[in-house]
């Protein structure tokens, strides 16, 4: 008995504990998280470019090809032909000096890419890659010529000869004559000397260049091997060297001081002056007299100096 009173007294705590719409919601599926709404532009991206072509050019009749309306389409376009441009920079990059980025051609071929959707039109039969290939090409090369600073003519005439010269060579197995040359170019000797003094533009090319195309450690770089033709010859340096020393050494250490200063340093005699505290006439006098001594003993020793 007193268990059963145990149990009647907490059998309403439970059920007080308990939610009346537990029971019910047992059976009920979670509500699935609402998606957010998709932009337009994202919408288009999903489209047939058919369709894309179809609502561009209904808005650019409607409101003009140069529009804002029309933005999301034309961009939806770009994007799809955006490989295509990527395709042609990177063919003509080969074509083209190491200094030349990717990413340049590129940005020049949107414009064009840009330029063709603008200019399109269906009506005629022609196919858009077909069309939009020559104006993204175009508009690459036209960067590229505004950036030469070298005329176009002398550019051609230097392509002529030069594809004329690799064919010559490829044929006879030797490079041509200057009147081989001429003749396959039908030109006179004298005409060709001058067409090439004027194709022989110089390009600018960075010293920071790799040497070889597959040097890629960065130890090979231009500025490494190229020859400084104003630097001084280290061996002329050290035979210069050698004769003044012999020259002087029975020289005073004041005859000795102007001679090096004037001949060395390139200072002037007003300045050896100044230095010695000395007149420039005096310096010039003392100049005088030492080359006269000098003279003389090279007149003797000639035989005996590499001269």
């Amino acid at each position: 008995m007193a268990s059963e009173q145990a149990n009647d007294e907490i059998k309403p705590t439970l059920e007080s504990n308990i939610d009346p719409s537990a029971e019910a919601n047992t059976d009920s599926v979670p509500e699935a998280p609402k998606e957010e709404p998709r932009s337009y532009e994202e919408t288009l991206r999903d489209l047939p470019t058919e369709e894309i072509w179809e609502l561009y050019h209904h808005k650019a009749a409607e409101h003009g090809p140069r529009s804002k309306p029309i933005e999301p389409y034309r961009n939806a376009l770009m994007e799809r032909h955006l490989p295509l441009v990527k395709y042609i920079a990177e063919r003509l990059l080969h074509t083209l000096p190491k200094s030349i980025e990717l990413d340049d051609l590129v940005s020049a071929g949107l414009f064009g890419l840009m330029d063709a959707i603008r200019g399109f039109d269906p009506e005629r039969g022609i196919k858009f890659k077909t069309y939009c290939t020559t104006r993204i090409r175009g508009s690459i090369l036209d960067q590229l010529r505004s950036q030469d600073w070298v005329p176009r003519l002398v550019r051609l005439k230097a392509s002529r000869i030069e594809k004329a010269l690799r064919a010559l060579t490829a044929d006879y197995g030797r490079e041509p004559t200057h009147n081989e040359l001429a003749e396959s170019l039908e030109m006179e000797p004298d005409e060709l000397t001058r067409e090439m003094d004027s194709a022989s533009a110089r390009s600018m090319y960075s010293l920071s260049e790799k040497w070889e195309d597959n040097d890629d450690d960065g130890s090979g770089e231009k500025i490494d091997v190229i020859v400084d033709a104003q630097a001084p010859d280290p061996i002329q340096e050290l035979n210069r060297n050698d004769i003044l020393a012999y020259m002087t050494r029975s020289l005073t250490p004041k005859e000795k001081f102007i001679v090096e200063q004037y001949y060395r340093a390139g200072h002037t005699m007003r300045e050896i002056g100044e230095m010695l505290n000395l007149t420039e006439s005096r310096v010039c006098q003392i100049h005088s007299n030492v080359m006269e001594r000098l003279k003389a003993l090279l007149g003797q020793k000639s035989g005996s100096l590499l001269m």
